[in-house]
């Protein structure tokens, strides 16, 4: 597969470091939101990671500079046609999503491959509403965070999508260093089905907020399990509002089965705005 030209739209953690990825591994990025100021924020924090990355001598000045030069941004409103591959990384609201793509299907070629990173939605679901022809190259690609270090990429067909374009990403990514996984489009994919119950039966131990007892749970996971973080700790890194919106999406989507079902502890924290690291309070406290 020759990818050159990528358009990553959503200038949030997850997209912001999907670009700066993309660019890492030698394509032409375009970023892009709706909100330009979070556009311009996310370029300067790119800039700056790889300014650390080369004190650490994780790159060479020559290859930083390549990088700087490899990523432009752009307002969402003036995109123009020619991308090879248009990556969606906004916010989880299916609707929304389902008006974008809509909007970009009347404005970008239709050789281009189009992909949601959607952790939760049913990629057919979002490009219900598009033509046969775009339908035809259109996967999910679901990233975790941060998507410079995690090297797992889930690769989602629908019953329309072109299973050649599946198989090729899996070879490009492969050679990039990159874990893919080919996926069965199905409510929340692999790993955030199966992580539902990570949180879901943690929150359900501690009950309510109980610093000791979230200590305790994180420890026993990363001493005894070998999990590299424990599970409130990964919903702080996530974000608890990211977090809880995507268990009530696949709550939802399995019928509202138990297992799945959000936690009110969950919600109390996205109400109190005590969303992890990035409100400096979540599980724990950050300075």
């Amino acid at each position: 597969m020759q990818l050159q030209n990528v358009l990553v739209i959503g200038a949030g953690t997850m997209g912001s470091g999907i670009a700066q990825w993309l660019v890492q591994a030698g394509l032409n990025v375009t970023l892009a939101d709706n909100n330009y100021e979070q556009t311009e924020k996310a370029y300067t924090n790119i800039h700056k990671s790889w300014q650390d990355l080369l004190t650490k001598k994780k790159f060479s000045e020559t290859q930083t500079a390549q990088f700087k030069k490899n990523l432009q941004l752009q307002k969402l409103n003036d995109v123009t046609a020619d991308f090879d591959l248009v990556i969606e990384a906004i916010i989880e609201d299916l609707g929304i999503k389902k008006k974008l793509f809509q909007e970009l299907d009347a404005k970008i070629q239709t050789s281009s491959i189009f992909a949601s990173n959607t952790s939760s939605f049913s990629i057919e679901e979002i490009a219900k509403n598009l033509s046969s022809e775009r339908k035809n190259k259109f996967i999910g690609l679901h990233f975790f965070n941060p998507a410079t270090v995690m090297k797992l990429v889930e690769i989602i067909q629908t019953p329309d999508s072109n299973p050649e374009i599946a198989q090729d990403l899996y070879q490009w990514f492969e050679a990039k260093d990159k874990k893919p996984a080919l996926c069965k489009d199905s409510p929340a994919f692999i790993v955030n089905r199966v992580a539902r119950n990570f949180y879901g039966e943690a929150l359900r131990i501690v009950e309510q907020y109980d610093l000791e007892k979230i200590k305790e749970v994180d420890l026993v996971m990363k001493e005894v399990a070998g999990f590299k973080m424990g599970p409130f700790e990964l919903m702080d890194l996530i974000g608890i509002d990211i977090n809880y919106s995507v268990t009530t999406s696949v709550w939802n989507a399995y019928k509202k089965i138990d297992r799945f079902a959000p936690h009110s502890l969950q919600k109390q924290m996205v109400d109190e705005n005590k969303l992890g690291k990035k409100t400096k309070e979540g599980f724990y406290q950050y300075e």
